[in-house]
């Protein structure tokens, strides 16, 4: 115990994910960690920034003012990047896909306020893989297969369905993709995080200022590029199951 939840500016500074407070849960012990700490500080100001959206778009003006022109440009973006890839499916997840972005960059960049990201822990990333991998093969189930029978076929694929040699094959690569997509973000991001926690915790007061250059690197650049690669294959993924690429 004893650990806080900033990444930066305090003692004994490492990477590691540390429980904070223990209770009984139906007689299993489980912690608050760090992870749940931080992912509850940028959710609750995503929830109150959204609020303040909200509230500013239902009293529009016509000629807008600064912080609606800021959330009239990011809607516009997000909806450009979704429709650019999806197509005609676009519209229907303008809204899963525009928080899933807006989630991941905020808790990549989380790090700038001293917080450890999120998404440095592999049980926020794989949680948003399975979201994807569960829309995904709803989509293929209501747009590729009609029956079971069908489901089996494609599996079975390229053999015919009485020799399944290349069922396990097939499924194996069905599983990889939420494994795939949590593990590229967890580990990207992570590395950032031990890359900053090791100069601060090795070089003590001799970094000082200059890791803001890093920050922006580890924290800004790298956080929106993989913000963007989760987003486009989770993109990418479904409009191949709904056979629209």
């Amino acid at each position: 115990m004893g650990h806080g939840i900033l990444l930066s500016g305090a003692e004994n500074i490492d990477f590691m994910v540390h429980g904070l407070m223990k209770y009984s849960f139906f007689g299993h012990e489980v912690w608050i960690t760090t992870t749940h700490v931080c992912v509850l500080i940028v959710m609750l100001i995503l929830v109150g920034f959204a609020f303040i959206a909200n509230r500013c778009m239902m009293k529009a003006t016509e000629i807008p003012g600064s912080f609606q022109n800021v959330i009239e440009l990011m809607v516009e973006k997000l909806d450009g990047m979704i429709d650019g890839t999806m197509g005609k499916s676009a519209p229907k997840f303008y809204n899963y896909i525009g928080t899933v972005f807006i989630f991941i960059l905020f808790s990549n960049i989380s790090g700038l306020l001293g917080l450890r990201p999120p998404t440095a822990d592999y049980g926020v990333t794989l949680a948003l893989g399975l979201i994807t991998f569960t829309l995904i093969q709803i989509n293929k189930l209501k747009f590729q297969y009609t029956s079971l029978k069908e489901f089996w076929v494609s599996m079975c694929s390229p053999l015919p369905p009485w020799c399944p040699i290349w069922l396990p094959i097939n499924l194996i690569s069905e599983i990889a993709v939420p494994i795939s997509l949590s593990l590229r973000l967890f580990a990207n991001i992570l590395s950032g995080v031990v890359m900053m926690a090791l100069i601060y915790g090795l070089l003590g007061w001799v970094a000082t200022a200059w890791p803001a250059a890093l920050h922006v690197y580890f924290d800004l650049f790298s956080g929106a590029i993989q913000t963007y690669v989760f987003c486009m294959l989770t993109m990418t993924y479904i409009s191949d199951a709904r056979g629209d690429s």
